[in-house]
Formats: C-alpha cells, structure tokens, sequence
C-alpha cells in the first residue's frame, strides 16, 4: 500500500498553528513512507470561503515549506461527482430526502433536551415515500441504528461509537450543496486517501464518516485524531495568545525551519532531542508516536528554538533571509555593511530577524543617540585619555579589518594599563549607542570606518563637556 495523506483546510479563515501542525504531520507521514501529500481546499461553505482566505492558506504553505504533490484541489470544482453519488445513495436508500422545517426539527430538540434526551433527529421522514408538496427538502443519510462502529486510532486507540447515539446526518441542503462529512468521505475514496491525520474535534465525525464509507464499498482509511493545541492559560488556543496567521510568524522574523521544529515537538518527541532538521523530522517522525494529551504553545520556547536555527543556518543563506527585515526596518543596506555580514555578526544574540535587522540599525546611521544611563556609566571623564588614543589609532589603520581594529584596541588598553573591559565598553557606547553588541572589533568593522570616528569624536566631545562641568 502506498501511503497517501491529506490535508484538507477549509477558507473560511487564515491558516493558523493547529492547522499548520495537522498539515505539518501529514506532510511527514507522507514523506517518511515516501507517499503522496494531498492539498484539498474544502471549501463548500460558500458564505464564509473567500478567495482572500484561499491565498492566505497558499501563502502560508509556502513560506512554511509544506509542498503539496497533489492539488490544490477544489471541493467546489467536484459538485458534479457529489451530486452523482447523492443520486445513487437516494435510489439504493442509503440516503433519503427530509421535509422537516426548522421549526418542527427546533421543536424535537427543544423537547429531547428538556427531557435530559439524546438531542439528534428523530427519524420522522427516514421511511416517508411521497414527496411533501411545496416544501424544500433536505438529503439525509441513513444511518444504521443498531451495533456500535469501532474507531481503531492511531493515536488515541480503540474507541467505540453506538450507532443509536448517531442521528441521520444532512448531505445535501436544500439548495443541492453537499455538506461536509459527506464530501470528505467521497474525496477520501475519489483520492485513495490511506490515513486521515486531523485534530480530535473531528473523531465525533469519523463514525459517521465510517458508515458512509461501507456504504461506498470502500476501504477504510486509518485514523489519527490529534489532540489540541492549548494556551497558557490552559484555554483552546485562539488569537488572544498570539498570531492568528502563521504569516504573522514570517513577518515577526521567524524561520518556517523553526516553526516546523517547534510544531513537530507539540505532541511529539524523540528522546530528549529539541532541535530537529527537515530531514530528521522526515527520517524520525511517525504519527503513532503522537501523545494523547493536549500540548501547550509556550511563545518564549518558540523564540529559543527560532534562536537555535538561526544560528545553525548557513551563513548566506541568513543573509538573504535578513535583507528584507533590513528594508522593512528602513535601512539603506546600500549604505552600510553587507546582510551576510550583519547575520554573521549579530546572529548569537537575536531570537527572531526582525530583532537581528532593529539591533543592526546602528551600522546603517550617521547618527546615534546614547542611552543616557549608559552615557553616564561609562563616558567618565577617567576615559578621556584612552579614548582619544583609541581614536588616533583606529584613524591611522591602513585596512579597517577586525584583526587591525582589535590590535588598536589591545595597543591602547595596554597603553593607559587598564583591563580590555574598561576601554571596550567605553567605546562600544561611544560607537553603538548602548552597552550591548558584538566583539568591539567586530562592531568597528560592520559601523565602518568613517561612522566609526565620527561618533568617537562626538563621544570624546561629550566626555570633555563632562570634565569641564565636572
């Protein structure tokens, strides 16, 4: 059997964490046995699918890396086979058409809850054989009403299901558009889909969804109900813990390798293993490994991992990833060191691109302001002397290369015999601003040399001003 997994979105809204962890471990599955990875667009719901949705779930993929090998497919482009089926399931009496208004079926339910009563249709037109006059009428399907369906879960295992307890589902509305769990069933079997992986709201459905399967004669795809994904607060995740849109992750400067990384380890593990590559994910990952209880999306564990990728990420290939967040930052990259050699520089110390791009703004400026307590902490007038040899120093260097920077520097500290910290952190304020940066002779090189004396001018005027007042 070769293994064919699906994942199957509707565009009623963005694309988010949990669907992005669905699709994620379908898309491992597939790739692990060397199947097939199926993109289905369900998007029947024709009030609430919108093209802008669809983009943003193509998007999404896309940046986050989940190629599909089939598809998009499109349920609306199907309502031809759906309407087929439907057909042969009314002249079979596998399915049959309903007359019940909504204040009648209103009413049923009314009175099965104020019993304390299964809340399900009551049957009443499952064996009517004369068409109601002017009403609208929708398909049912015919459930069975004895025996109990046994759901055999990859991950959550056995869990049975009494047939009483399941109603006769719509497949049809009154306008002829199919429903969900019927047009789920139809393209499982249409696209020889092998298992199922979905979150676990929709185990409820699968009974029903295994029903109809017997009826099409088929064979049963297996089952992986996945367990939620939870805030903090032990809530169901929702935009109130974060981003909605996995997009948002890619514009808050997050890697779709971290991502991956991170949603592959919310419910799932190896050991004592946390960071993964694509390939390990692929060789490692297998579904009936997935834990049954609900996982916990933690933001700062997500910024740990994201950090862990970008520092393990090929130099250049950072670099191409950090000009756009350079630009969006409103840096000239035209005027200041190359992308590659910020991420080199700065790449130990940021957890996401858009902090590596904001703690780079430095070596884009002419000019900087200087935090005022760090100004007050290290421009002393006690430095003056060691500042203005740094300067003429760094000002006679024939290359502006790390190596002959850090040399000018060690020169002078040994010069006025005072500690390396004593002078570096002097002139990392003077040149960045704040007391936080690369190696000094690091940050010399990236600033440049003309930024780079300019601002120990300023900071050596600043720190005469100080001696005068003083």
């Amino acid at each position: 059997m070769k293994v064919r997994t699906r994942f199957a979105p509707s565009p009623t809204g963005v694309l988010h964490i949990g669907s992005v962890r669905t699709a994620l471990f379908s898309w491992l599955f597939a790739r692990r046995h060397g199947g097939t990875f199926i993109l289905r667009i369900e998007d029947t719901d024709a009030e609430r699918s919108t093209p802008a949705n669809v983009d943003a779930i193509m998007g999404g993929l896309a940046w986050i890396g989940l190629d599909a090998d089939e598809g998009p497919i499109f349920q609306t482009d199907r309502y031809d086979r759906y309407r087929e089926v439907i057909e042969q399931w009314l002249q079979d009496g596998h399915a049959y058409r309903c007359y019940c208004s909504k204040e009648e079926l209103a009413a049923v339910r009314e009175r099965q809850m104020s019993g304390g009563g299964n809340v399900r249709y009551n049957g009443r037109c499952r064996e009517r054989t004369r068409a109601v006059e002017g009403a609208e009428s929708v398909v049912r399907f015919r459930n069975p009403q004895d025996g109990q369906v046994i759901v055999n879960d990859l991950v959550r295992g056995r869990v049975a299901f009494q047939n009483s307890q399941l109603d006769d589902l719509i497949i049809a509305r009154s306008d002829g558009s199919p429903t969900y769990n019927f047009t789920v069933i139809v393209d499982d079997l249409d696209m020889d889909v092998t298992h199922v992986i979905r979150g676990d709201d929709h185990l409820n459905n699968t009974p029903r969804q295994m029903n109809m399967f017997r009826v099409m004669g088929a064979d049963m795809p297996a089952f992986a109900h996945l367990p939620m994904i939870l805030g903090a607060d032990g809530a169901k995740l929702s935009k109130r813990h974060g981003a909605v849109d996995i997009r948002d992750y890619q514009e808050q400067g997050y890697l779709p390798e971290a991502m991956l990384n991170y949603l592959v380890r919310l419910g799932w593990s190896h050991g004592d293993q946390e960071i993964f590559t694509i390939d390990e994910m692929i060789r490692l990952f297998d579904v009936a490994d997935v834990n049954q209880s609900a996982s916990t999306f933690n933001a700062d564990k997500l910024r740990w991992v994201n950090q862990q990728h970008i520092m393990k990420t090929p130099i250049e290939s950072l670099g191409r990833m950090l000009l756009p967040y350079l630009e969006r930052a409103g840096l000239d990259t035209n005027l200041g060191p190359d992308p590659t050699a910020v991420a080199t520089g700065f790449k130990e110390r940021a957890e996401t691109l858009v902090e590596l791009a904001e703690s780079a703004r430095y070596c884009y400026q002419d000019f900087i302001e200087i935090e005022p307590s760090a100004l007050k902490k290290q421009l002393r007038p006690v430095i003056l002397e060691p500042l203005i040899a740094v300067k003429d120093r760094l000002e006679n260097l024939s290359v502006w290369g790390n190596d002959e920077i850090a040399a000018a520097i060690v020169e002078t500290a040994e010069q006025f015999e005072i500690k390396m910290g004593k002078l570096g952190q002097p002139l990392r304020v003077a040149i960045t601003g704040g007391s936080v940066s690369p190696p000094i002779d690091v940050t010399l090189g990236l600033v440049g040399r003309e930024r780079s004396l300019a601002r120990l001018n300023h900071a050596i005027a600043l720190v005469e001003e100080r001696k005068a007042t003083s």
